[in-house]
């Protein structure tokens, strides 16, 4: 039998499940028994063409203002008064591939205050959803407008008229206009729930397999929700189109779409979260995949052992190719 290598590339919906498992296995160290929330972060669609012509750039200063405006309103004793913990992560996309840029943000519902006691408001969200949105608004628009004083951003395509100032002026006086309306989904039952969440979230692509009904030579056909009516249709589009699509959501070489901040960062989870885990007087959740190889961590999630042929029972090993002094990868043959 024949076990091919993963291309292990992030946006292939074929081998974002692996990689989806280990990583919210290695989350499970840092949840507490303590309220969650999920807030998506949305901007107006007159935005769209500039944030795709500048995706870096543009990409980013939604990571600012969504972080910056969690933080900074928690901080604020009028609301919580608290250091608190929260993951980011972009999506590009809507349901029918469309462009469609927003954040994902799961926040911790608590935090510690200055003399490092727990603070949190149960399970009613401590932030007032139209503050969210008029700070989210402020700090994005205001960092656009430094890109574009500092002449960092660039039109091309349907961005192409923004390159005019009166036009593109005109589009963030639209925009200022308009409610940004961030949206909090009701809170987590419990630390499990939060941690099979961060799955659906974090690994997912513009579409998967299972949402492909058809393909002829020239048509491809998916199934897409339409929100208006909260039902799931079929449609139809050329290869070409699909493909276009697709390809708008694949991010910018190297850049970060999953970001922790706060008492979940790099630098302050580890002796914060046993903190906040201590005052708490929670479990702590142990990896159950840590320090396992692929085939064992196959093992334990698939129950299918790939070092054992299907068909004779024989053990199964790796013969190297012919560029094995350079970087080796196995057919596996039994």
């Amino acid at each position: 039998s024949v076990h091919y290598n993963s291309c292990r590339d992030r946006c292939c919906p074929m081998c974002q499940e692996f990689p989806k498992e280990k990583w919210v296995d290695a989350r499970r160290e840092d949840i507490l028994d303590a309220p969650y929330f999920h807030v998506v972060f949305t901007v107006p669609e007159e935005l769209n063409a500039i944030i795709y012509s500048n995706q870096k750039f543009l990409y980013t200063a939604l990571y600012h203002a969504a972080s910056d405006t969690l933080s900074e309103l928690a901080a604020d004793s009028k609301y919580l008064g608290t250091d608190i913990g929260y993951i980011c992560i972009l999506h590009t996309w809507g349901s029918t591939m469309n462009f469609h840029p927003h954040i994902h943000a799961i926040v911790l519902g608590g935090g510690l205050d200055v003399k490092n006691h727990w603070k949190d408001n149960g399970k009613e969200f401590f932030l007032p959803i139209k503050v969210i949105s008029k700070i989210f608004r402020g700090k994005y628009m205001a960092e656009l407008k430094q890109l574009w004083k500092n002449d960092r951003l660039e039109f091309h395509g349907s961005a192409a008229p923004y390159k005019n100032y009166y036009t593109f002026k005109e589009s963030l006086n639209t925009c200022y206009t308009k409610e940004w309306i961030p949206y909090c989904k009701k809170p987590f039952d419990g630390a499990e729930s939060v941690i099979r969440y961060l799955g659906k979230y974090t690994h997912r692509i513009a579409i998967s397999n299972y949402r492909i009904k058809d393909m002829t030579e020239s048509t491809v056909t998916f199934s897409a929700k339409d929100y208006n009516q909260g039902l799931w249709k079929e449609i139809t589009i050329s290869g070409e189109e699909f493909i276009r699509r697709f390809l708008m959501h694949v991010p910018p070489k190297r850049f970060v779409r999953i970001r922790h901040y706060g008492l979940l960062s790099s630098r302050n989870k580890k002796k914060k979260i046993t903190l906040c885990r201590n005052i708490l007087g929670c479990k702590k959740y142990i990896s159950k995949l840590k320090d396992m190889d692929a085939p064992a961590i196959i093992r334990l999630l698939y129950n299918k052992d790939i070092c054992k042929c299907s068909s004779c029972g024989g053990k199964i090993i790796p013969l190297p190719t012919e560029q094995h002094f350079i970087k080796p990868k196995p057919h596996m043959l039994c």
